[in-house]
Order: C-alpha cells, then structure tokens, then sequence
C-alpha cells in the first residue's frame, strides 16, 4: 500500500486517514472518497468507479490488519452513497467484502460490517433483492452474534430488508425456500427467532405465496415449536396459526399429501405443544382433504390411537384424536371393499420439486409410515385438486397398525375400544378384503376375551359376532373349518360333520346334532370351537366372565345357535370335568338369563321339529352333568323321563358336588322359571311323572334346608280325589304332546347312561393318578 500508483485514484492522505485507529479519521477519508466516486458518477467513468470499489475491498475490507478492515467497510459505504440510484450496478462487488467481515473475530468489526452493510441496502433498496439469499444468510449468523451491539445493528438491518421485501414484488421465493429451508433446522434461539420472523413478514405479503412451499419448511416450523423459549414458541404457534387459515381458505391449492407424514411423525411428539398443535393439524386436514388423506391412514392410526387413553392432564390432545380418529372413520365407504388392490393407485404423482419434502434424515422416524404403510420410504404424493383424486384403501397396513395396538397389553383401555370399533367398521364397509386378515386377527380377538374391561369385551364380542355372521365369510367348502383352518369366502350354510361311528344310522332320527344356522357363516363354528377352547384353558375366565360372554353372544347372535353347537361341540370333548363344567354353566345361563326367554319358551313345549331336534342336541352334551340333564327335562316339560333318569342317579356316584347341584336345582324350582312346572302340580292326575321326579330329588337330598324346601312344597299337593271335576272330555295336553314329539326317549337314557359310564371311569383313572403320586411322594 505504499507505492501510490497501486493505490490511485486515492490520495496518500485518504490512504492513511482509512488506515487510522480514529474513528473521526476514518470517517473523514470516507467523505473524500464519496465526493471522488460523485465526480466519476458525473463523468460517468465506470472503470474508475469499479477500481476504486476493488482497492478498497481487496486492500482494506479483506486486509490482515484490523484498521484497514474498518477503513475499507466505511468506504465501501460511502461508495453505495455516491452512487445513489447506480449502486445497484455494483452491489456484488458492494456486498461480498462486507459480508466476509461478517466473520471477523473482532466484534467491533463485525458491527462496522453490519452498519457498511445497513448504509449500503439503505440506498440500493429493492435493487439488493437479487442478492437477496447472501443478505439473508450473512443476517441469520449474525441473529446468533454473543455481541449485544452486533446483533442491536443486525436487527437495524434486519428490518430495513424485510421492509425492503414486504414493498417489492420481485422477490425470489423460488430461489430463496432451499435456503430457507436449511437454515430452519437450526438450534441456536437467535436464529430461529430470526427465522421465524422473516417467515411471518413473507406469509404477511400478499404477492408472496409461502403456502405452495410450506412442506418444505413444515418440519422445521414444528421442530421450533418444541424451543425452550417461550417468545420463540409463541412467534412459531402464531406462524403456524397463520398457515392454517391460508389452509382453511384455500384448500384446493394445498398439498396435504406432502404433509402427512411430517404431520403423522410430530402428532407423536413428546412435547405437548407440538403433538397437540399436530394433531390439530391433522384435523383440519382430514376434514378439509377427505379421502386423500385415506391412504396414510396406517401412519395416522399409529399417531392418533395412544392418544385417546390420555388422562385429564392431556385432555385437549386426547379431544382431538378423537375427533381425528372418528372424522378418519369416515372415510372409508363400501365402495373401497370393490376396488382392485392389484390394481395401481389412481393418484396423481407429484411433480418432482427441487429437494425432497423432507430434507433432513431426522425428519423421517419410525412412526412415520408412508401411503404403503413402509416406514422406510418417505416419498410422497402431491395432491392438486380432492376432487381429482380416487385413492384405495390399504387395508393391510390398517389392520397391521390395529393389530399392533390390540396385543400391546400396556395400551390404554380406551385405545383398545377405538381398535375393536376400527375393526367392526372394517368389517362393515369393507367385509371382503376384510376376511383375509380375519385369521390373523382371530387369536388376539379371543385373547381379548381376558380383558379386565367389560366395555372392550363387549366391543370384541360385537366384532366376533360380526365376523361369524357376515355373509363374506362364507367358504366354499362344504364344512365349517376346524380350528387353525383356512378360510376363503363362499356361500355355504354351517354344517358340522359327526364323527364316524359316534352315531349310529338308526339313532339320528329327530336327533341331529349339526346346528343348522343359515344365518352364520363357517366362522360362527370356529369361534364356538375357539371360545369353547379358551374356556377350557383358562378356567378363571369361565368362572368369572363364562356367563357374561355367553350371555351377550346370544343378544348378538342367534341364541339357538349358540347352545346347539356349543352343545355338539361338547358332545366331542375329550376333557370329561371340562364338559361337565360347561353344561352346567350353560344350563345356568339358559335357566335364568332373561336374555334366553324366547329360547326357554322353544324348548318348553317342543311343539316344533327344530325345537325337537335342539332339545336332543342339548340333551346329550346336557348328559355330561345328570342333575342339569334333569333340569332340562323339568324345562321342557319331559317329566317321564326326568323320572327315568333320577331312577337311574341311584347307580351313580354320589358325591357332596353332586348333593350341592340337586340342591342348587330345588332352589331353583322355586324360582319364577319353573312357576308352570309348580301349577302342574295341581293336575295330579295328568302329571304324575312330575310329582314321582320331585319326590325322587327329595330321596336324593340329606336332612337339609333343600329338602325341606321341596318337602313342604310336595305337601301341598293336593289330594287327587278332591281335585276331580265333572268336565273329563279334554284330553291331557302333557301326554297328547309328549306322543306327539316322536323323540325316542329309550335311546337318549341309553346314552345318558353311556356318558355316566364315561365320567365314572375318567374319575377312577384320575383317581388312580393321584393315588400313585401320594405314594411316590412317600418313597
């Protein structure tokens, strides 16, 4: 810099004065050197005016020594100022200088750098708005300078270039969102707040049309959202707010597609602010997108389920879940059980734009799933126009999602009540595709039978009996599948095939045992088998919620045909005690439920073939317990031979279970059920089986509170001879029915006694067992 020819057209004395550790020095070479530039802007001598702008970039602004550093920023100033209206003409040369001494290590130079720059926007004006990007970017470091008068003079600057933007209408947006974009994700608190400044002033301008962009930056904006800074929280919730109202005017032009993802990813968030204004999001576009948002519905589901089991403390996020689960309910129409899942989507593909929607990889977590419910796949569609759009449902990724939920034993109740009702819906709108997943899910839908909530049973009862009655699951075989069995839809009636050899030809006559159940499909059967399986091992839910399954199928489901094959079902089961104890569970339920009263009435007068024929089904499974076999006599009103059969209780084993059943049973003689059966006993004459079977009972019992129970009540029947009357004609109608059932009474005490011999045997071997145990214990 000594050599003068170097430094021309500058004087040695504005040289030194540059160079000067005086401000006021400085400051004087700085008006020398803008009446100079005037004069070549007057002559207008461009060569001159360039090389005076590289001496003071290249010799001073990018100088080693500190004070040129400051010396050329001020120049650098009083050049734009000469200039006036032409320094748009040279603002890069202008500019790039100022902005490396935004880096300086030397704050008092990084703030003459910001007060060069602010001189020179000043009087450029619009004209820096192609340069805009390096403005931009040199602010945002400067946002996060430790100097409070760096950033005092940045914020000057600051707001000088957002007026600068908000006036003009050449602004680049195109050229500006990468940098937007990546600038985002920054975690310094100053830059973020600088960030969301400046994307509150682009929304405010109305030329400026952020929401074609915002998947680009929707990310970033929620990950600010979670700022420890409560004024940084609030400025990014207000820009957030402001995005949704564009949204709500014009959701046409939105491209929700592209944001349902990032949505599905934050609604999962573990801040609250975040996951609640996510959720709220992801409302207002399920509303507004409808069925374009049908294929995310896996990734929505596995944001929105947990929610709803929230307690008080995150009611708001759990109110709109819900909202958000049911509106997403919605959504699916039959009309998506026709659609071809072989076929490809008939969704528009996006145009590609000029970086991914998501560009950073902590965008992309393992809650996040895709339209194919591929969580390792971020892509995704842009949606122009709803109207233009038909989707199809993934059902599979849908039922992967509920099933998940469903076998997670740690998720709330009320989730796993939103999953039942998912399911039942599917298997509504949509009971084809359905059927394919249904036995897959038929193991965790028994397995929830357990559940310690009656409200998710009764919805898990509702879905099964919606699976074993829908016309869709019908097979093509001509059996029910046994358990663990395929199952592929066909229009065939429930048949159950009876082992070889376990009835004769000439036995089966009125006495079928297959539940004929036109109303059921082949699932009706298995989930009788499975249930009945369930029962047999897992003895607590038999005992404390046995009744109230059944009990709640038979409200659902045809009462007929669940005792008639659960009854033909237990006509086959190996486990003797088991099958005794589910007869008796089941004679219960049919004895005093008032949900069996129709049933009650069928079986009393078994007037019809079908009640016959249910009557015998009932009958030889009834057998596996001779006091409930008894009971059902007593209900149908079968009074020879409930006789009969108390005369054979004589040959089997009394045992104090037993005692306590034929007490169980007076009790319920007593009860409103049997008040026909205590009429009949003012008829002597044509019901002397009945009294003969009650006094049989009363043999049975010990000197107990039962006995005199039925003692008293046996004593007030009447004397035959003072209950005759004059009119004889009518002939007894117990006998004129009984005759004309035609139900072969001979071969059903045979089997009676061929299940006695069973159970007899069974309890000897068990016996046997135990004995041989004792006596290893005592070696």
């Amino acid at each position: 810099m000594n050599a003068e020819r170097d430094l021309s057209p500058l004087t040695p004395g504005v040289v030194r004065a540059l160079t000067d550790k005086l401000y006021e020095k400085r400051k004087v070479a700085a008006l020398e050197i803008e009446k100079l530039v005037r004069e070549f802007v007057a002559q207008n001598n461009t060569s001159q005016i360039k090389h005076v702008i590289q001496i003071l970039s290249q010799e001073f602004a990018l100088s080693q020594h500190p004070h040129s550093r400051k010396g050329g920023l001020i120049g650098l100033a009083a050049c734009s100022i000469a200039l006036g209206k032409d320094s748009g003409l040279y603002l890069k040369e202008l500019i790039e200088p100022v902005l490396t001494c935004f880096n300086d290590a030397d704050s008092r130079l990084r703030y003459y750098a910001c007060e060069a720059l602010y001189n020179i926007v000043k009087v450029a004006r619009g004209s820096v708005l192609p340069h805009f990007n390096v403005l931009f970017d040199g602010l945002s470091k400067l946002a996060a300078d430790p100097d409070p008068n760096v950033k005092s003079g940045s914020e000057l600057l600051d707001r000088l270039l957002k007026d600068i933007v908000t006036e003009s209408n050449q602004f680049d947006l195109v050229g500006f969102i990468p940098l937007l974009r990546e600038r985002i994700y920054s975690n310094n608190q100053y830059a973020r707040q600088f960030i969301i400044s400046w994307i509150l002033v682009l929304e405010s301008v109305p030329d400026i049309n952020l929401l074609d962009y915002l998947p680009e930056i929707l990310d970033g904006l929620f990950q600010i959202l979670g700022d420890n800074s409560k004024e940084i929280r609030k400025m990014c919730e207000v820009a957030l707010g402001e995005f949704l109202k564009e949204i709500k005017k014009n959701p046409s032009s939105v491209k929700f597609a592209e944001m349902a993802n990032i949505l599905v990813i934050h609604c999962q968030a573990a801040d609250d602010l975040i996951q609640l204004t996510a959720m709220c999001w992801m409302r207002e576009f399920i509303q507004l997108a409808g069925r374009v948002m049908l294929p995310y519905s896996s990734g929505i589901l596995t944001a929105v389920l947990p929610c709803l089991s929230y307690d008080d403390r995150k009611k708001n996020i759990k109110e709109v879940a819900n909202v958000c689960n049911q509106s997403l309910m919605k959504l699916v129409i039959p009309e998506d059980d026709e659609m071809d899942e072989a076929k490809p989507s008939m969704t528009i593909p996006a145009e590609p734009t000029s970086e991914e929607s998501l560009s950073r990889p902590e965008a992309v977590t393992a809650g996040s799933l895709d339209a194919s419910g591929d969580s390792s796949n971020s892509g995704v569609f842009t949606v122009t126009s709803c109207e233009r759009i038909q989707v199809t449902l993934n059902l599979d990724g849908i039922v992967q999602v509920l099933d998940y939920h469903l076998s997670d034993t740690s998720i709330g109740m009320m989730t796993r009540i939103a999953v039942l009702k998912w399911l039942y819906h599917l298997y509504i709108k949509t009971p084809r595709k359905m059927f394919r997943h249904t036995d897959s899910l038929f193991p965790i839908l028994l397995r929830t039978l357990s559940d310690e909530s009656d409200e998710v049973i009764l919805k898990d009862l509702e879905l099964l009996a919606e699976i074993a009655s829908s016309p869709a699951g019908q097979t093509e075989e001509g059996h029910g599948p046994s358990d663990g069995s395929d199952v592929r839809p066909g229009p065939v009636e429930l048949h159950v095939p009876a082992r070889p050899g376990q009835l004769s030809s000439s036995s089966t006559k009125g006495l079928e045992c297959s539940p004929s159940t036109p109303t059921m499909n082949s699932y009706f059967y298995k989930f009788m088998i499975n249930l009945l399986k369930r029962f047999s091992s897992e003895r607590k839910l038999l005992e404390a919620r046995g009744a109230f399954i059944i009990r709640q199928l038979c409200l659902l489901l045809n009462a007929e045909n669940i005792f008639h094959s659960m009854a033909d079902i237990l006509l086959r089961e190996e486990d003797l005690k088991f099958a005794s104890t589910m007869v008796h569970t089941l004679n219960t339920i049919l004895l005093t439920s008032s949900e069996l009263f129709q049933l009650r009435n069928q079986l009393k007068d078994l007037k019809t073939p079908e009640s016959r024929n249910l009557f015998c089904c009932l009958y030889r499974s009834w057998c596996h317990n001779p006091v409930t076999t008894v009971s059902l006599c007593f209900l149908t009103q079968n009074y020879k031979h409930a006789y009969d059969l108390i005369q054979k209780f004589g040959d089997l084993e009394v045992t104090v279970d037993f005692l306590t059943e034929v007490d169980k049973l007076v009790q319920l003689i007593e009860c409103p059920i049997f008040t026909y059966l205590r009429l009949q006993l003012l008829d002597v004459k044509n019901n002397p089986y009945l009294i003969k079977a009650l006094y049989g009972l009363l043999m049975l019992l010990p000197q107990s509170s039962a006995f005199q129970l039925l003692s008293h009540r046996l004593q007030c029947v009447p004397n035959p001879e003072l209950m005759q009357t004059t009119d004889n004609s009518k002939p007894s109608t117990s006998f004129k029915r009984t005759a004309a059932s035609n139900i072969d009474y001979t071969e059903l005490l045979q089997h009676f006694e061929k299940v006695q011999n069973k159970h007899l045997e069974a309890r000897h071997q068990r016996a046997g067992r135990a004995e041989q145990l004792d006596r290893r214990v005592v070696l």
